[in-house]
C-alpha cells in the first residue's frame, strides 16, 4: 500500500513550472506531512483556485489571501484500503519555491506521514534508484521508477524565480504527478515532483523535483505563519546564458541591485553600460568561504542563514576601465521583498 500520499480534486486548473506542462482539471497529488492533517503539494497545482479566492500572489511579507479557505477536495486512503474525501483549506503558500500546505480534518489513524530523507550533498547520487508516485492523467496511486539523472538543477518557477538544487530524474512524470513524492528505494521522501521538460505535454524522461531539504525548511514556516521569510541580498542574478556572454564562467553575476537592499548597502554594482559597452556587474564568488557556482547556488547558500545575519562575500569586480579586482565585503542579510 502507498502510504503518506494524497490525491486532490481541485477547484481549477494551474500551469506547471517552467519547463511547463498543464495540470488537467481536477487532478493533483500531494504528501501527508504530519498527523495533525497537514498536507504538502505544489503551489501551481492550486494556482487557479488561489487566484479565484485571493487574486495574485502577494509578496512573501504577507500570507496569501486564501489562507483559511477551502481550495481542494482531498482523497486519503486509510490502512484498511478505504478511501475518503475531505475538504482541504489553505494553511500557507510559497510561490517562489512552488510549495503549498493544506489541512484536512481527518483522524490520526487516517494520516500516515512520509519519512523524510535528505538531499544534502553526498547523500543523493546520480544513478541512484528513485520512485515517483502520483496521479498522472487522473490515474491515482501510480508508481513509476527511474534513476536520478542529475543534481543541482535550477528549476525556473512560473513566477520567474529560481528553485535551486533541483533533482532531475528519468522516472516517468506526467500531468497529475505534480505535488506527489519522489522517494528513495527505502520509501523516504527525497523530493516533490514539480515539472517536466517536454515538447509534447507528456513525459520525455526529463522530470524535476524540489529537494526535500528545501521542503523541510519551507513547510514549518508555512504551518506556523502562512508565509516564508527568507534572507536576501536584494539582487537579481543574471542567467547562465547571459553570464557566459559576458565571459563569467563561475559565480553569481549581478544583473540588478536594489538600491534599498543589503548588496547596495555593501557597495555592490550591477551590470551596466559604460563608454565601451556593457560592463559586467559584480560576481559573487563565495559566501562565508563557501564557493558560489551560479545564481541558483547563491540562493541555496542564502537559505542556510537567517534574516539579520552578517555574511562575508568574496566579490570579483570589473571596473569601468575593464580591469579585474577581487575584494571582500560584509553584508547584513535583509528580508526578501
Amino acid at each position: 500500500m502507498l502510504c503518506g500520499i494524497c490525491f486532490a480534486v481541485l477547484q481549477g486548473r494551474g500551469p506547471g513550472a517552467v519547463p511547463e506542462v498543464d495540470v488537467p482539471e481536477g487532478n493533483g497529488s500531494g504528501i501527508i506531512w504530519d498527523q495533525e492533517g497537514h498536507l504538502v503539494t505544489n503551489f501551481h497545482v492550486l494556482q487557479s483556485s488561489l487566484t479565484k479566492l485571493g487574486g495574485s500572489a502577494p509578496s512573501s511579507a504577507a500570507p496569501h489571501p486564501a489562507v483559511g479557505k477551502r481550495v481542494a477536495l482531498v482523497t486519503l486512503q486509510g490502512p484498511d484500503g478505504v478511501q475518503q474525501a475531505y475538504d482541504a483549506v489553505l494553511v500557507g503558500a510559497d510561490r517562489p519555491r512552488d510549495l503549498a500546505v493544506l489541512k484536512v480534518e481527518a483522524s490520526p489513524d487516517k494520516l500516515r506521514p512520509l519519512l523524510l530523507g535528505s538531499s544534502a550533498p553526498g547523500l543523493l547520487r546520480v544513478g541512484q534508484l528513485c520512485l515517483a508516485v502520483g496521479s498522472p492523467f487522473g490515474f491515482d496511486h501510480t508508481l513509476t521508477t527511474g534513476v536520478i539523472s542529475a543534481l543541482n538543477r535550477d528549476i525556473r518557477s512560473q513566477s520567474g524565480s529560481t528553485i535551486p538544487g533541483g533533482i532531475q530524474v528519468d522516472a516517468a512524470v506526467n500531468p497529475g504527478n505534480s505535488g506527489g513524492p519522489l522517494l528513495d528505494s527505502s520509501g523516504r521522501l527525497i523530493g516533490i515532483n514539480t515539472a517536466i521538460f517536454t515538447a509534447t505535454g507528456t513525459s520525455a524522461g526529463i522530470g524535476f523535483a524540489i529537494p526535500v531539504d528545501t521542503i523541510a525548511r519551507v513547510v514549518p514556516q508555512l504551518i506556523s505563519s502562512g508565509r516564508v521569510l527568507r534572507p536576501s541580498l536584494g539582487v537579481e542574478v543574471s542567467s547562465d546564458a547571459v553570464a557566459q556572454k559576458l565571459k563569467v564562467s563561475a559565480g553569481a553575476l549581478l544583473a540588478k541591485v536594489d538600491p534599498n537592499g543589503a548588496a547596495a548597502a555593501a557597495g555592490l554594482l550591477p551590470t551596466r553600460r559604460g563608454l565601451g559597452g556593457v560592463i559586467a556587474g559584480d560576481v559573487i564568488a563565495k559566501l562565508n568561504g563557501r564557493p558560489v557556482l551560479n545564481g541558483g547556488d547563491l540562493l541555496n547558500a542564502l537559505e542556510q542563514y537567517q534574516i539579520g545575519d552578517t555574511g562575508k562575500l568574496t566579490v570579483l569586480r570589473t571596473t569601468d576601465q575593464g580591469s579585474k579586482q577581487e575584494m571582500e565585503v560584509e553584508v547584513k542579510l535583509q528580508a526578501e521583498n
